[in-house]
C-alpha cells in the first residue's frame, strides 16, 4: 500500500494482516519502487494524493516497466474526483476505492481483484468471438478492432467479454458488478459506468456497440 496518511496506512496494513495477507506500507513512491526491485507484490493499493510523484504518475511508471506492468492496482481516490478515477482506469488501474472507506470494503475489493487476476484462472477463455468488428480472443486475452490491437486493463477485458457473451441481452449494473467484479458493490454502480466509458474510448468507433439502456444498464449489439 502506497499511502502518505500514517493512520490510514497502518489501519489497512493491520486489517490485511489480520486476514492472513502479508502487507507492506509505503508513504511515497520512491520507497515503493525500491521494494519492487527486491520482490514484487501480488497487488498494489495506490493513493492518488501523495508527496512527490502522485499516484497517477506512479501508476504510469508501473505500466511503462515490464517488471511491474502486469501488477493489479486498486486506486484510492477522494470523494468526487471523477476525473482522477477515469484517468487512473485509462492508465491501467483495475479498480478504485473512494475515501472514506471501511477496511472490510478494502479486503473484499482486494480479494476480488486477486481472484480475477490469478494466473490459474481461465475465466473468459471460451475462444474467439466477434461483434460489429470487435474480435475478442479469450484464451490469448487479445482484442482487435479496425485492424488494430486494443490494449485493455484486466477489468475492461472481463467487462467486454461478458457483454459480448451476452450479446443483445440487457445487463443491469448490479449483474455486471456481480459477474465481472465478483462482489456486491452496493452503491458503487459508477464503477461500471466509468469502465464502460473507458472501454468505449479505447474501442473508438466500434465502442458504439456497447449500448446504454436507460435506468437499467448496458448491452452489446443492436
Amino acid at each position: 500500500m502506497v499511502e502518505d496518511d500514517d493512520n490510514i496506512r497502518d489501519m489497512v496494513i493491520y486489517a490485511m494482516s489480520s486476514v492472513s495477507f502479508e502487507a507492506l506500507g509505503f508513504a511515497e513512491g520512491e520507497s515503493f519502487f525500491a521494494q519492487t526491485k527486491t520482490a514484487l507484490p501480488s497487488l498494489v493499493l495506490l493513493d492518488i494524493m501523495l508527496p512527490g510523484d502522485d499516484g497517477l504518475s506512479i501508476l504510469k511508471k508501473m505500466k511503462a516497466s515490464s517488471r511491474t506492468a502486469k501488477l493489479p492496482v486498486i486506486m484510492l481516490t477522494a470523494k468526487g474526483s471523477e476525473h482522477d478515477r477515469i484517468k487512473g482506469l485509462d492508465l491501467g488501474a483495475d479498480d478504485y476505492i473512494t475515501k472514506p472507506f471501511s477496511v472490510m470494503e478494502v479486503i473484499a475489493r482486494v480479494r476480488a481483484v486477486l481472484r480475477r487476476s490469478a494466473p490459474e484462472e481461465t475465466r473468459g477463455s471460451s475462444g474467439e468471438m466477434e461483434i460489429a468488428g470487435i474480435v475478442l480472443d479469450g484464451p490469448r486475452r487479445v482484442v482487435h478492432t479496425g485492424g488494430r490491437e486494443v490494449t485493455l486493463t484486466f477489468k475492461e477485458f472481463e467487462l467486454l467479454h461478458y457483454l459480448m457473451m451476452n450479446e443483445g441481452i440487457v445487463l443491469s449494473r448490479e449483474r455486471l458488478l456481480d459477474q465481472v467484479w465478483g462482489i456486491d458493490y452496493r452503491g458503487e454502480s459508477r464503477t461500471v459506468d466509468m469502465h464502460v466509458k473507458s472501454l468505449r474510448q479505447k474501442l473508438g468507433e466500434a465502442g458504439s456497440v456497447i449500448k446504454t439502456v436507460r435506468n437499467v444498464g448496458y448491452k452489446a449489439g443492436k
